[in-house]
C-alpha cells in the first residue's frame, strides 16, 4: 500500500477514527496533501465551530483535488459514523425531487475531521439553525453576498461594503465582512430569530436601492449581461434553501485559500484585488494573532426596521 493510500486510526475526543490517503495532494500547485486539510481544520476549529454549530452542512468534496471533479452532498453519507448529528429536514423544490434531506450537522471536532477526511474541502451552510429537538428555526444572520463582474474586482466590492455598511448603521444594524475565499466579499448581519422571506425582502430592497443611487456600480440582478464592471448584491442567499461557504472553510482554488473574517479598516484600506487573499497558513496566523474578528457575528442583534 502507497503511503497516499494508507489508513490511519486516531481518536479525536473520545471518537474513533479511520483517516485515509492523507499522502493524497488536494491543491496540487502548492502540493498541499490532505493530511494538511485536516490539520488546518483541526487547528482553525476553535474559531470555526461557533459559526457552524447547529447548521445543517452542505459537503462541497474533491476527492480527487482541486484541479478534479467535484460535487456538492447534502445528505449525509450511508457511512457517516453514528456519533454525528444528524437531522431529517423537509426539501421543498429539490433539485432530485426528494421530499426530505438528513443532514449532517457540524458541532464538535470529531465531526470536523471526520468530514474533512471525505476530502470536503468545502463547507458551506444557511443561515438558520436547528433546534435541539432538530427543528428548523429562523434566520440568526442575514447576508449580502458581493460579487463583481471583470473587470471589477474586490475592491469594488470594498466600495459598495462600505455603502452597505452605511444603509444598514442608518437602520441601526451591525455588518461584519469576511473575503468570500475566491473572488468577492461577503456582509453578515446577526439578527434575533427572523423569517427568511423577511430577511431576504430586506436584503432585496436594500440591494435595489443601492443600485438606484450607484448604477455604474451595483446591480441587484443576476442577468449576466448587466454585471461586468459593476458588482452583484446578492440578496438571495437569504433564502431558507440557500447555503452560503462557511467562514474559515477553505475554497477549491488553485492555492488553498480561505473565506476570512476582515476588519473594517482592511476593508477601507483595499487598493488591490490581492490585498484580500488569505491562504490556510495566513488565517492560522491571524487567528493566534488576533483571535476570532467573525466573534461579534454569534451575538443576536438588533431586530429588521418594520
Amino acid at each position: 500500500m502507497s503511503p497516499a493510500a494508507a489508513k490511519v486510526a486516531v481518536e479525536v475526543e473520545g471518537r474513533a477514527l479511520v483517516l485515509t490517503n492523507l499522502g493524497k495532494v488536494l491543491y496540487p500547485q502548492t502540493g498541499l496533501t490532505k493530511a494538511a486539510v485536516i490539520e488546518y481544520y483541526t487547528r482553525v476549529a476553535p474559531v470555526l465551530l461557533p459559526h457552524v454549530r447547529g447548521r445543517p452542512l452542505t459537503f462541497k468534496r474533491y476527492p480527487n483535488g482541486v484541479d478534479g471533479g467535484f460535487f456538492f452532498e447534502k445528505n449525509a453519507p450511508n457511512s457517516t459514523p453514528d456519533w454525528v448529528r444528524r437531522v431529517t429536514l423537509a426539501s421543498p423544490g429539490s433539485t432530485k425531487n426528494r421530499e426530505t434531506i438528513t443532514y449532517a450537522v457540524l458541532g464538535d471536532l470529531p465531526t470536523l475531521v471526520w468530514a474533512a477526511n471525505l476530502a470536503s474541502l468545502e463547507f458551506h451552510v444557511p443561515m438558520w439553525r436547528v433546534d435541539s429537538g432538530g427543528e428548523a428555526g429562523g434566520a440568526d444572520l442575514m447576508v449580502f453576498d458581493l460579487d463583481p463582474g471583470p473587470p471589477a474586482t474586490i475592491v469594488e466590492c470594498c466600495m459598495v461594503a462600505g455603502l452597505l455598511r452605511a444603509a444598514l448603521a442608518a437602520d441601526g444594524l451591525a455588518a461584519y465582512p469576511k473575503t468570500s475565499g475566491s473572488k468577492g466579499l461577503q456582509l453578515y448581519v446577526p439578527l434575533p430569530e427572523t423569517s427568511a422571506e423577511r430577511t431576504s425582502a430586506y436584503a432585496r430592497a436594500l440591494a435595489q436601492r443601492l443600485e438606484q443611487e450607484n448604477p455604474d456600480l451595483v446591480v441587484w440582478r443576476m442577468t449576466k449581461a448587466l454585471r461586468p464592471g459593476k458588482v452583484l448584491v446578492d440578496w438571495s442567499q437569504n433564502s431558507a434553501a440557500k447555503t452560503t461557504v462557511a467562514v474559515y472553510s477553505l475554497r477549491a482554488r488553485p492555492r488553498p485559500t480561505v473565506s476570512t473574517p476582515i476588519s473594517w479598516d482592511e476593508v477601507e484600506s483595499c487598493h488591490s484585488a490581492d490585498d484580500l487573499v488569505f491562504t490556510s497558513d495566513a488565517v492560522l496566523a491571524r487567528v493566534e494573532r488576533a483571535g476570532d474578528l467573525f466573534a461579534p457575528a454569534l451575538h443576536p442583534g438588533v431586530p429588521l426596521p418594520s
